[in-house]
């Protein structure tokens, strides 16, 4: 009897070679009896061989190979080298007073010392380390009168001092009432133009905002020019070298101020987009005596939503946001605010923003840097009480 043929066994015995064959390592013998390479097996081998993966142990334990390395010890920090203009073209004198503003001033000196010149930060007092990761060339420490001291006729004598001695291309004030008020002392005895409240420097231009925000004035970067808060990042690269050098000997002459101390203001005589403080309320206040009182102990400008104004709780020139006034305040406590966006454009400058409002997912919630989520009518009372306390401690 034939015996019956199974086309599915015959073409299994065909393939069952190439399916048995091992993965890795030496393959099945060539027809002339040689072995045939396995790049793949190869190079697997070689890599386990060399570099094993590391296995990162926590804290106590080791790592194969490393005794009782910990992971700490494989990190390597390595400094980076200062970066040194040994020969600057020019100079951008920075003038400085140990604030946090200094450092996006002298950021914004960057921009313009970075097309071969030197940024050099005249300040009193300083620390040369401070300015080194700052991104300052230079050190040259401001004589005069110390900081804290009212006397704006000899700091303005002092940087004009300086002025004269390193002979800068660019000055840099901040634009903050006191340093404000040097720089355009400065430019009238200079009998220079100052160009204020810069906001951003670019291609070899100065560029501000103009009538109110809707236009933008552009000029080339002149000699004198003061810088907005908060317009220009810090600098983040490499550090400079902030090299010591010695300041020009100045002596103050006659005083015109003979004496100065601080006089206490109504904080509502202040205008909105000149406070650094603010206590606005929104629709969600409905106890205004107690809005008033907590101003008063907080000693806050105050300030509302349009609604608020519209409802004539407040005067209209105390409304903040688009169709109002845009704020640069320093801290903005917005009470029962829910944010609506034309109000939220009017506070995108603002430094801090504290809200209190009892919906968690409100707008103003998700802007503020420190959110109460409760009713105004009871965080207000227990705010007086606490201030109130406070300052009965105290006298």
């Amino acid at each position: 009897m034939r015996e019956r043929r199974d086309p599915r066994a015959e073409r299994a015995a065909k393939l069952l070679p190439a399916k048995a064959r091992p993965r890795y390592g030496l393959t099945a013998a060539r027809p002339e009896g040689r072995p045939r390479r396995d790049p793949r097996a190869e190079r697997k081998a070689a890599t386990v061989a060399e570099s094993p993966r590391l296995r990162i142990a926590r804290k106590g334990g080791g790592l194969p190979g490393t005794g009782a390395r910990h992971v700490e010890d494989l990190a390597i920090k390595v400094a980076p080298e200062p970066r040194i203009i040994a020969d600057p073209a020019f100079h951008v004198l920075v003038i400085a007073g140990a604030r946090e503003i200094d450092r996006q001033m002298i950021g914004a000196a960057r921009v313009i010392a970075d097309a071969g010149g030197g940024a050099v930060c005249v300040a009193s007092p300083f620390k040369a380390e401070d300015w080194a990761q700052a991104g300052a060339d230079r050190v040259m420490p401001l004589s005069g009168p110390e900081p804290e001291t009212f006397d704006p006729e000899a700091r303005a004598g002092a940087v004009l001092a300086a002025i004269a001695s390193l002979k800068p291309a660019h000055v840099l004030f901040a634009e903050t009432q006191d340093d404000g008020d040097i720089a355009r002392r400065v430019a009238a005895r200079l009998g220079e133009r100052l160009f204020a409240r810069v906001e951003d420097i670019r291609e070899g231009r100065a560029i501000r905002r103009a009538n109110g925000g809707r236009d933008a004035l552009s000029v080339e970067v002149p000699r004198l020019l003061t810088i907005a808060v908060d317009a220009f990042a810090r600098h983040e690269g490499a550090p400079h070298e902030a090299r010591e050098i010695e300041g020009p000997e100045f002596e103050a002459g006659q005083k015109g101020i003979v004496a100065a101390k601080a006089v206490p203001v109504d904080p509502d005589t202040v205008a909105l987009a000149e406070a650094d403080f603010l206590l606005s309320g929104g629709n969600g206040v409905t106890d205004w005596d107690a809005f008033a009182e907590l101003a008063g102990l907080l000693g806050a400008t105050r300030a509302g939503s349009r609604v608020v104004c519209d409802q004539g709780h407040l005067p209209r020139e105390r409304q903040v946001g688009a169709s109002g006034t845009l704020v640069t305040a320093g801290c903005y406590f917005a009470l029962g605010i829910s944010g609506a966006p034309q109000h939220l454009q009017g506070i995108q400058k603002v430094g801090r923003v504290v809200a209190v409002n009892t919906d968690l997912h409100a707008d103003m919630v998700k802007r503020a840097d420190l959110a109460i989520v409760a009713d105004a009518q009871q965080v207000m009372p227990a705010l007086i009480r606490l201030l109130t306390s406070k300052r009965r401690g105290a006298e």
